[in-house]
């Protein structure tokens, strides 16, 4: 104690101002192009010389003025500089009071934390008076302006967007696979740059079915460099709303801005045909694998088929008769002309049957089955090992993260500075969390599986599905459907199950072998895991 006094002492004695710069704008292109930030910083050094001050440290943002003011980098680094040499006397000099905070309420909470901090603030174009009520109303009056300053400038750019938008000129910068280029008759473009001629490949395949699966067109970007800092199947979202996105066939819309589809200016990378075709693909994965949560063992079927006559889902239901219950399917779509006309539950679980049993493996296919077996076995499992290593380091980097974010909470004198790293903490501990699930469930995927066995079981799966089918609950019943089809089966009344509406993977595998597509790349097999006995086949 008797030594921070003599060091405080002697800091007084000295009487010595250290300046820190603080230097703000409100976007990353006024940083780039440098007239910003750099004239701020040149303006408050004059002014700190002209004042003997020694500027020790300079901050710079580039961060839009409203919102939370720990949310900047910067302001948050020059917080924690000033608590670790909390024994020298600080001037905090910016620009201008815009610079500062252009927000009425955050401008007296950052104003009320300098002066908790012992810091005093100074600024070339506005002179800072605590000491009267005339100063603090000028003070208020000039955040107050900036707000307005502030408010007015987002509505009119909002307007200018969304005029141009209504144009039909997309305004947000590019999107991936086009490039924004400036255009005599419009101004600034998308034009379809080298990634786009590799998206419309991806967007194409996916349409006409080349492409079975949303991860098989994210394995085909990650190959050509489209996409290339993580595995394919952490792009399944992106892609699924670039699938969405009407602008890559050559229209715009911006529902936010109550802006509907419009033709756009830009060039199209597709087809509005493709577009609308992937959109009915999209339709069919969408509704062909959602499942019912209420699973029942009466009924294992129901979620799984759907009327010939409106395609709404058979559901089914115990009807009560004179001396017991019956049970039966039936459709519940009051437009559909077949709507209340039950179907007795023995003759569509019998007729499935029948379905499945006739579902086999041709010999011929066996030995492609083989061929893809090999390949995709040896991708995964590199895939596996190399995730593995991935996890374990960025396992290592976030505990290492959560230990230097608890010193400086533990360091820190300011509450709203605690504040800002104890939520830090939370969000690392969380991604952490994360992490340690996926290793843990990845322990218990026995890599030691004997190859041919894991192959014999892909091969039985597809020779006779139905010996599988009678050994296995209801909930897994549902999930075994998708490996023997593609989507839910349509029912007829009259005619039953309509097998020329059915996308099997036995069918699919007779496709290839008819084909001869060979170039066409097969879906992952991954080594069984948990209580499945069974080979997962993503098709």
């Amino acid at each position: 104690m008797l030594k921070q006094k003599r060091k405080i002492n002697n800091l007084q004695r000295s009487g010595k101002t250290y300046a820190i710069i603080y230097c703000r704008v409100s976007s990353d292109r006024q940083a780039n192009e440098g007239h910003g930030l750099d004239s701020q910083e040149n303006r408050c050094r004059q002014y700190a010389n002209q004042r003997g001050y020694e500027v020790v440290e300079v901050f710079k943002d580039s961060f839009t003025g409203g919102g939370d003011f720990m949310k900047r980098p910067a302001m948050s680094n020059l917080l924690s500089f000033v608590e670790k040499n909390a024994y020298k006397n600080y001037v905090l000099i910016f620009d201008d009071l815009k610079r500062f905070a252009r927000d009425v309420a955050k401008h007296w909470e950052l104003r009320h934390l300098f002066m908790r901090l012992g810091i005093t603030l100074e600024s070339p174009n506005f002179e800072f008076n605590d000491k009267s009520d005339e100063g603090w109303l000028n003070e208020t009056v000039n955040a107050v302006f900036n707000e307005y300053d502030r408010r007015t400038n987002k509505r009119q750019v909002v307007q200018k967007m969304k005029s141009r938008i209504e144009q039909g000129c997309w305004t947000f910068g590019s999107k991936k696979g086009y490039t924004m280029v400036k255009s005599i008759e419009y101004g600034k473009i998308c034009v379809p740059n080298e990634e786009g001629l590799i998206l419309k490949q991806a967007l194409e395949g996916f349409a006409n079915g080349s492409f079975i699966r949303k991860v098989d067109a994210c394995r085909f970007l990650v190959e050509k460099g489209f996409w290339s800092k993580q595995k394919p199947e952490r792009y399944i979202d992106k892609l699924t709303n670039i699938l969405k996105d009407s602008f890559y066939a050559g229209y715009i819309e911006y529902p936010k801005w109550e802006v509907s589809r419009r033709l756009g200016k830009h060039e199209a990378i597709i087809s509005l045909e493709t577009f609308e075709m992937i959109q009915k693909r999209l339709g069919k994965l969408d509704f062909g694998r959602r499942m019912r949560v209420d699973i029942s063992d009466d009924f294992p079927l129901r979620g799984l088929i759907v009327c010939d006559d409106c395609g709404k889902h058979l559901t089914g239901a115990w009807t009560k008769g004179r001396n017991k219950r019956h049970p039966y399917y039936f459709c519940q779509n009051k437009d559909c002309i077949n709507r209340g006309k039950s179907i007795r539950k023995e003759i569509v679980e019998k007729q499935f049957i029948d379905l499945i049993k006739e579902t086999k493996l041709k010999k011929d296919i066996s030995v492609l089955v083989g061929t893809i077996f090999d390949k995709v076995w040896k991708e995964e499992i590199s895939d596996y090992n190399n995730n593995q290593k991935t996890l374990l380091l960025k396992k290592s980097y976030l505990e290492n993260k959560i230990t230097e974010l608890t010193n400086l909470v533990l360091s820190s004198k300011v509450d709203v500075v605690k504040i800002a790293y104890e939520n830090q903490i939370e969000s690392v501990s969380r991604e952490l969390e994360e992490i340690k699930e996926i290793h843990s469930c990845s322990d218990l995927i026995d890599l030691d599986i004997p190859y041919r066995t894991a192959l014999d079981k892909a091969n039985g799966l597809l020779k006779s599905p139905y010996s599988i089918w009678v050994d296995l609950s209801t909930k897994d019943k549902q999930d075994l459907f998708y490996f023997i089809f593609d989507q839910k089966l349509s029912y007829s009344k009259i005619e039953g199950y309509r097998t020329d509406k059915i996308p099997t993977v036995i069918r699919l595998f007779e496709e290839f072998v008819t084909t001869n597509s060979h170039d066409v790349e097969m879906a992952g097999i991954e080594p069984a895991c948990g209580r499945n006995s069974y080979i997962s086949l993503h098709v």
